[in-house]
């Protein structure tokens, strides 16, 4: 039984006491998020799941017999309710009646609409019709590794057979579809005995009387491919090793170090976000005999390269005789003659009405020694990028061991990959937002102004790496955005800015997460206020070193990964209404905001040809959030005005001309704005915010 399996098997996670109270659609939600649960059954978004219900129909009160089968998008680990769109399963039927043949099978995804149960508007999606006729009540799809390596192999058939006896039928290739969903149906019925199904290069398919049966019986299938893979594979794998990995330092250090320029040179069409992975799976393909060779086939499993292109790009490097500089400089041919055979497999492939071609750069990158580097249009889409090359690793090791692997036919690839219906699918898709693609450090970004600005920074699709140096403020700070924003947007970094070496590994840590960067934020600040008899060499040194040298040091950083990148980027000093109108008793502060704007114009200068922009914000009287306004600052300029510090908001309210508060969300909007297209044509320019104040106008 499977809940007696132990190890690399998968355990029977039914809770019958639990799933006995539910209704028939929510035991299917439930047998759904278990199933998604585990990459080992199914990839992220990959997999659906179906039950065949009876309902009341709305419109006759009449009970009608509803498919009830996980819609167009989601993840099954994750979905509620509304991740399923319902049919009438009459109509469904009723289709069959219509259908002119293969050559139009496309046309029978409109017709799906027509059979909505209960004005649902989750949209069906393709794999509809494999659900609806096999002819019983609930159906699983799932896209197990140990299945496809078998699905993948050349004489898949014969495995099948052999692992699974009759109780597991097989049936070749097909694009998913109407066609196939109507071998299905006939499958079934010309072998009412069997549970189930191997589809050649894609997946398996699993039924059963009750929600159940099908989920256990799906464990069970999947299990028994693991099993007899465990008794099967003995000795060395993809040919055994090649190199030896180098350790997980030096893995990470060379992939900072070649995650910003291939970034920079995959990123005309659009933005990338890179992610890194160097996991044991990885580590063991990318290490191998068999690496350039079973990467040059392509992957399998429809699902797998619609995330990663049908193969991957390898890097000519050793890691036992490492030469990055060397590696590096290969780089734009390797890049060159991949676009080149991307081109070629397009126009060989390519029909009349194709969609035209679309970005001709590789998504997965594999480093031997060091592992994968994969570039999407976000990250969340270059980690699952990443994750469902690992599956395709996993299935590759299976079914070279066992037999010979098998990538998917090139054209059948092609005729995936740019199938009207997905292009379709692409062109729904809402638009970018804009700062979609990009990433930016954010110094002293845990405090008001820093978190105001990293919210506005994701709220428009940006990455962010919140740094600090109160790593109890950077924790609460990064452990929010993650909730409200996802993990994959936010990394946080403990920088003190003043520290060299601090500065050099948070940049590093940086790339190293998501590939480069974009904007730099220096809003690390400070403030102090003391009559110049009273200032100290220490606190004068205080101010230089967090707000001058400080600046610099994250400034020269980032200024470093944009000529390395070479596509550009941009930098946001926040500075203070200080740095041009001089306040009495803090000269140190105005004299070390002064120095900010002015390094401020040396970069935008120096950065203009190589499209870098340096453009400033000045704040004034931030009090709320702002870190330097809870302490000593507070109460020394209260004390400055002879007043309460409770009185020191409104009195500086009163001083500006427009009468208004400034708050942290005001100064972020500035920042925002410098950061976005909206200011393209912008450097060297310096923006108030600070409700007016005559004293600090540029001019």
């Amino acid at each position: 039984m499977a809940d007696e399996q132990k190890g690399a098997r998968l355990a029977n996670l039914w809770d019958k006491a639990r799933a006995d109270g539910m209704s028939e659609s929510e035991r299917l939600i439930y047998r759904s998020n278990l199933l998604g649960s585990d990459k080992r059954i199914t990839n992220y978004g990959g997999g659906n799941t179906s039950a065949k219900v009876m309902e009341k129909d709305p419109l006759t009160g009449q009970m009608v017999e509803v498919l009830w089968v996980k819609g167009s998008g989601g993840d099954l680990g994750s979905m509620n309710r509304d991740g399923f769109a319902t049919l009438y399963m009459g109509k469904l039927r009723a289709l069959k009646g219509i259908y002119r043949g293969v050559a139009y099978e496309d046309e029978m995804v409109d017709y799906l609409t027509h059979c909505t149960f209960n004005l649902n508007p989750r949209a069906a999606s393709i794999d509809t019709p494999l659900h609806a006729y096999v002819p019983k009540p609930h159906v699983d799809h799932m896209h197990p590794d140990a299945i496809i390596a078998i699905a993948a192999s050349k004489n898949s058939k014969e495995l099948t057979q052999q692992i699974f006896g009759g109780e597991i039928g097989w049936l070749s290739w097909k694009r998913p579809g109407f066609e196939l969903g109507l071998w299905l149906g006939k499958f079934c019925v010309e072998n009412p005995t069997a549970r189930g199904v191997v589809l050649e290069s894609h997946g398996l398919f699993t039924w059963g009387e009750t929600a159940e049966e099908s989920y256990l019986t799906t464990i069970e299938i999947i299990n028994t491919a693991i099993a007899w893979f465990e008794k099967s594979i003995s000795g060395r794998v993809f040919g055994g090793d090649r190199y030896r990995p180098l350790d997980a330092e030096e893995r990470r250090r060379i992939a900072g170090a070649l995650m910003p320029v291939i970034r920079g040179k995959i990123s005309a069409s659009e933005p990338k976000i890179g992610h890194f992975d160097d996991s044991k799976a990885v580590l063991e393909f990318v290490s191998s005999n068999n690496l350039a060779p079973l990467a040059a086939l392509g992957t399998s499993c429809p699902d797998h390269f619609l995330r990663t292109k049908i193969r991957p790009l390898v890097v000519d490097f050793d890691p036992s005789n490492p030469d990055i500089d060397g590696t590096l400089a290969g780089l734009d041919a390797a890049i060159s003659v991949y676009r080149d055979d991307y081109k070629a497999y397009y126009q060989r492939c390519r029909h009349d009405n194709s969609p035209g071609i679309r970005d001709p750069n590789a998504v997965v990158y594999l480093i031997p020694g060091v592992g994968m580097i994969t570039f999407a249009k976000d990250k969340a889409t270059a980690r699952i990028s990443g994750e469902f090359y690992v599956n395709a690793i996993n299935v590759m090791r299976g079914s070279s061991s066992v037999s010979t692997y098998m990538g998917l036919p090139e054209q059948e690839a092609f005729d995936i990959e740019y199938w009207l219906l997905e292009e379709a699918k692409l062109q729904r898709m809402p638009k970018p937002k804009s700062l979609a693609g990009k990433v930016a450090l954010i110094t002293g970004g845990a405090g008001g102004i820093g978190r105001a600005t990293a919210e506005r920074f994701l709220k428009e699709g940006a990455c962010v790496v919140l740094a600090d140096i109160d790593a109890g403020a950077l924790e609460a700070a990064s452990e929010d955005f993650s909730k409200r924003f996802g993990a994959d947007q936010v990394r946080s970094a403990l920088i003190n800015v003043t520290s060299e070496d601090a500065v050099i590994m948070g940049f590093a840590d940086a790339v190293a997460e998501f590939g480069g960067l974009d904007i730099l934020v220096s809003n690390a600040g400070l403030a102090s206020a003391a009559p110049i008899s009273e200032t100290t060499l220490a606190l004068w040194d205080k101010n230089m070193d967090i707000l001058a040298k400080g600046y610099f040091l994250v400034s020269r950083e980032a200024f470093r990964l944009f000529e390395t990148q070479k596509i550009g980027g941009n930098i946001v000093f926040v500075a203070s209404k200080n740095g041009l109108a001089a306040s009495v008793n803090a000269s140190a502060y105005c004299t070390a905001k002064a120095a900010e704007i002015h390094l401020a114009r040396c970069l935008a200068l120096e950065g203009a040809e190589k499209g870098i922009r340096v453009n400033t914000v000045n704040p004034d009287a931030v009090l709320r959030g702002s870190k330097i306004w809870s302490g000593e600052w507070k109460e020394q300029r209260a004390a400055a005005y002879n007043m309460s510090t409770d009185d020191l908001e409104a009195h500086y309210r009163a001083r500006s001309m427009l009468k208004l508060s400034v708050f942290p969300e005001d100064i972020a909007e500035g920042i925002y704005f410098f950061a976005s297209p909206a200011s393209a044509k912008s450097t060297g320019n310096i923006l108030n915010v600070d409700a007016g104040n005559a004293q600090a106008f540029t001019r």
